[in-house]
């Protein structure tokens, strides 16, 4: 079995995450039938098609949801059916609902952001300012 056959269904794949893509669609892209060729995949890939189809879509949905777009609009635009359907992968994949991931990345930032800016203002030299008056100046 040659790994090219998987690579031109990983293309489809990728550029097809947000439509229905089917098995026999895949096994045909590869010239192999759906049962060889999900067993394949999983050999090569470590995940079944379908769970590899789901993670892209939730690596997807994470840069849409930091982007700011609501969940609702997400789901569909990555391909879930709705927004339970998503919140179910991405609770899967990542441990946290789609909400809570996001609440955590930007809680995340800020205190990275804050503690750069600790570090930054540490790493200054202290500016000294010294306030003389005119009767101790020569």
């Amino acid at each position: 079995m040659s790994h090219a056959n998987l690579v031109d269904a990983l293309a489809y794949i990728e550029a097809n995450f947000d439509k229905t893509v089917s098995l026999a669609q895949l096994a045909d892209l590869s010239a192999l039938s759906v049962s060889r060729f999900a067993t394949v995949f999983r050999e090569q890939f470590g995940l079944s098609p379908y769970k590899y189809l789901c993670e892209l879509r939730v690596r997807r949905a994470q840069t849409l949801l930091l982007a700011g777009v609501p969940g609702s609009v997400v789901a569909t635009e990555v391909g879930f059916f709705d927004q339970s359907h998503l919140a179910r992968h991405f609770k899967r994949f990542c441990g946290l609902t789609p909400s809570a991931f996001v609440e955590r990345t930007r809680s995340k930032a800020c205190s990275a952001e804050r503690d750069a800016g600790l570090l930054k203002r540490a790493a200054q030299p202290e500016r000294r300012v010294f306030a003389f008056d005119d009767a101790h100046v020569a």
